[in-house]
């Protein structure tokens, strides 16, 4: 951990004091640089995430090209699904397909959990990074929450309703519960290969949180993110956890006890800020639609969180969410310019 030469996101991450926010960002490496898609036009993105050398090409783009604080692997969150058996893959224009959804036991029978070996691509994609990275800022690891995997399992791939993954919570809560049962514990040897290779970081992402009531939240999600978080070989690895819900979900988000917990941009940081235990970090929360205005406006909004947060120890800026393709590269640069330009 000492041999990074920039530290910054790790001394965030663990409440203590920074000279400004660091900064990474959800999806800086991807579709909003033409460097992406010189690279993407080659190969599928499957192709991309399973070929080491690749990965790595990709997630040092906007270490080389933005300057920001921290690398993310490039990877998905629904490797861990395709490990256990999802037939996935990716189209142009629609997303994620499963061409074998989970709707039944039989189906969910058929999820292997031993399936580590099959994921052994992206330790080796942390070890080349690492190598190029060779300590200038640290890794941060990751993985689909299982709530949000049994989303994509269930519905078969990207859903606006939920609706057959709701009506599986409501109807068959026992077999929902032996599907994320069985991610859960995926996930956990997933997340502790990851820091046996070598990231500096994880960050747990329960991208649909949000479609649920507080109470299937409760059952159906914070637990399973909870005993993940438990089972973690965390020595020295802060660990972040994130939603899309986190202004709602923010307390039990807490309860599972993460180093910091990642804010959309619905609510105040500050107030989430006050209401976690001490030395909990958050980070977050800009609105990605920012990046879309004028710079004057962009200084300005980032510099208003700034303030709002001054005086705060554990604070990590980001956006609520992900970076979307047609962002203009040099708003996402002249963002990241006003934050390491910034100083308490």
């Amino acid at each position: 951990m000492n041999n990074l030469k920039n530290d910054l996101l790790i001394r965030a991450a663990l409440s203590q004091p920074t000279e400004r926010p660091p900064v990474w960002m959800m999806r800086q490496a991807g579709r909003f640089m033409k460097e992406y898609w010189e690279i993407k036009n080659k190969y599928s993105f499957l192709e991309m995430c399973k070929t080491p050398e690749i990965a790595a090409d990709v997630t040092m783009l906007p270490i080389d090209l933005l300057g920001v604080d921290a690398a993310i692997l490039f990877s998905d969150i629904l490797v861990t699904a395709e490990a256990m058996g999802g037939d996935l893959s990716f189209e142009q224009g629609v997303g994620p397909r499963f061409a074998n959804p989970v709707r039944n036991l039989k189906d969910a029978e058929n999820l292997s959990v031993d399936c580590l070996d099959k994921l052994q691509y992206v330790g080796d994609a942390i070890q080349v990074i690492q190598q190029r990275l060779d300590g200038k800022v640290p890794l941060i690891g990751f993985a689909g929450a299982p709530f949000t995997i049994l989303s994509y399992l269930v519905e078969g791939g990207s859903s606006k309703d939920f609706k057959l993954t709701k009506t599986l919570l409501n109807n068959e809560p026992e077999l929902a519960h032996y599907i994320l049962q069985k991610i859960a514990d995926v996930t956990i040897a997933y997340l502790n290969m990851q820091i046996e290779a070598g990231v500096n970081a994880l960050q747990l992402f329960d991208s649909w949180a949000l479609a649920l009531s507080w109470n299937d939240y409760q059952e159906f999600a914070h637990k399973y993110n909870k005993y993940i978080i438990e089972n973690l070989n965390r020595q020295n690895v802060p660990v972040i956890s994130f939603c899309k819900g986190s202004s709602v979900f923010a307390p039990l988000m807490a309860e599972t006890n993460p180093d910091v917990v990642s804010v959309d941009w619905n609510a105040d940081l500050l107030n989430i800020k006050k209401s976690l235990p001490k030395g909990m970090a958050v980070q977050g929360n800009l609105d990605p639609f920012v990046l879309y205005a004028d710079k004057a406006v962009i200084k300005k909004k980032i510099l208003d969180l700034f303030e709002r947060m001054r005086g705060e120890e554990g604070f990590i800026f980001n956006l609520g969410h992900g970076i979307m393709p047609d962002i203009p590269f040099d708003n996402v640069k002249y963002a990241v310019e006003v934050i390491k330009d910034f100083r308490y």
